[in-house]
């Protein structure tokens, strides 16, 4: 696999230069933390089948890389590592883009269930740790076009 932690940290900052513009972009999500921005590339899983299969199988992730959760409504959302090979941070989102919960490194292959809470809507899975190595806490905020009201939503 190869990175480092700071090798990893250090991937991730590049990505800060690239700012809200690249936020607005569908394969793009920015977190403010308070005090710099986070840049992720993500795949979006909106539809039944893809947040079912999610990051299975998988034996890496790109440093500053996610993947996405949309679901259509707020909801209790509830998550597990089945087949889940890396260790995930799981970010969960209020239907602003509010984070309202995170689960710092989730097992992989644990069958137990994590709990998000109720009223999430989106759930940003990256690589275990980095929410805490990159200073993203609860109440930060996510910018995503599917995000309606955040920086470049839909209204």
């Amino acid at each position: 696999m190869g990175f480092g932690s700071t090798a990893l940290i250090f991937a991730v900052a590049l990505s800060f230069a690239s700012g809200a513009q690249a936020a607005c972009q569908a394969d793009r999500l920015e977190i403010s933390t308070q005090s710099t921005k986070a840049n992720f590339a993500v795949e979006v899983a909106d539809e039944p089948s893809e947040q079912q299969v999610g990051l299975m199988n998988r034996d890496h992730m790109a440093s500053a890389a996610g993947m996405l959760f949309v679901f259509p409504a707020p909801k209790q959302a509830q998550f597990w590592m089945k087949n889940t090979l890396i260790p995930l941070d799981m970010l969960f989102a209020d239907p602003s883009g509010t984070i309202t919960h995170i689960h710092e490194n989730a097992i992989p292959n644990d069958l137990s269930t994590i709990d998000g809470g109720p009223n999430v809507q989106f759930v940003l899975e990256i690589n275990g740790g980095l929410s805490r190595r990159m200073g993203i806490a609860v109440g930060d905020q996510m910018a995503h076009p599917t995000i309606a009201g955040s920086a470049c939503g839909t209204q």
